[in-house]
């Protein structure tokens, strides 16, 4: 049985991967940092996961994809641009071996923030 590492830095997360993933994983961070400065970084579902008044985005690689997790609504109001890609109802894969599409990225974690602001501002105060 093989033991999954368990990380509780982005920063580990992506030590772990060769250098040409690396330099992937820190730009796609760096894309959603600057989409989502008000953003917070965590590891959650032991990948790296931005989190703004609920978790915004996650992303992850894998051998032959990096894949990217927005929650359904992110998938679903960028369907047709994100048509091209393997993915599920919350979850898209994009090859790497095709360029990584890093403005999609940072069109669906700027769409995310403005819905978690919006959901946050309309939730019942306790």
């Amino acid at each position: 049985m093989e033991i999954t590492p368990r990380f509780s830095t982005i920063d580990e997360y992506i030590a772990q991967y060769p250098k040409e993933i690396q330099k992937i994983l820190q730009q796609i961070r760096s894309v959603i940092k600057e989409a989502a400065p008000d953003a917070s970084e965590k590891i959650s579902y032991q990948m790296p996961t931005f989190y703004l008044h609920g978790n915004l985005v996650h992303f992850a690689a894998f051998k032959t994809h990096i894949g990217f997790y927005p929650v359904p609504s992110g998938i679903e109001k960028f369907k047709e641009e994100l048509s091209q890609y393997k993915g599920g109802k919350g979850s898209v894969q994009f090859p790497l071996d095709k360029p990584i599409p890093y403005d999609l990225i940072r069109r669906i974690t700027l769409f995310r923030v403005e819905e978690n602001l919006s959901l946050s501002k309309n939730k019942p105060k306790k």
